[in-house]
């Protein structure tokens, strides 16, 4: 079996947004707020002929856009989650889906993750599944 070798950039962008959890019993259920920083990766084989992968400026570019759109809001109000919970996870979720539908090819399908940041020390990631994903470890095991 031989080794794969890619190359993967990656950009950030913040937001400051206030949100609640329906379903959730504890602190999060009440009006709270963070300052997310989301974090995607695109990934590619081979370099173009200025030596990079994917233009951090583009990529950063399309981001900021969606970024932007959660910037200052109640997300629970937003169209975006309607019917659905404004958790880290969809919101990795959601970031992934539209900055997919917003690349260009190749950056489209090149796309490795989207991650967001609640704190400095918690985050939630969405993306394809490429490599086997480990067998969940009882803590107390």
């Amino acid at each position: 079996m031989s080794e794969r070798f890619v190359y993967t950039v990656s950009v950030q962008a913040h937001y400051d947004s206030a949100h609640f959890l329906v379903n959730y019993k504890g602190k999060c259920e009440r009006l709270h707020g963070h300052r997310y920083v989301v974090d995607v990766a695109v990934q590619a084989a081979e370099l173009d002929q200025a030596g990079i992968a994917f233009d951090f400026v583009d990529l950063k570019r399309e981001l900021r856009v969606l970024a932007d759109r959660l910037d200052h809001q109640l997300l629970n109000e937003l169209p975006e989650f309607e019917g659905v919970e404004t958790s880290a996870e969809n919101q990795a979720r959601w970031f992934y889906e539209e900055l997919r539908g917003r690349l260009p090819e190749p950056l489209g399908s090149g796309l490795l993750y989207a991650r967001v940041w609640e704190t400095p020390t918690q985050w939630a990631q969405y993306g394809p599944a490429g490599a086997p994903l480990p067998p969940l470890v009882s803590p107390t095991a």
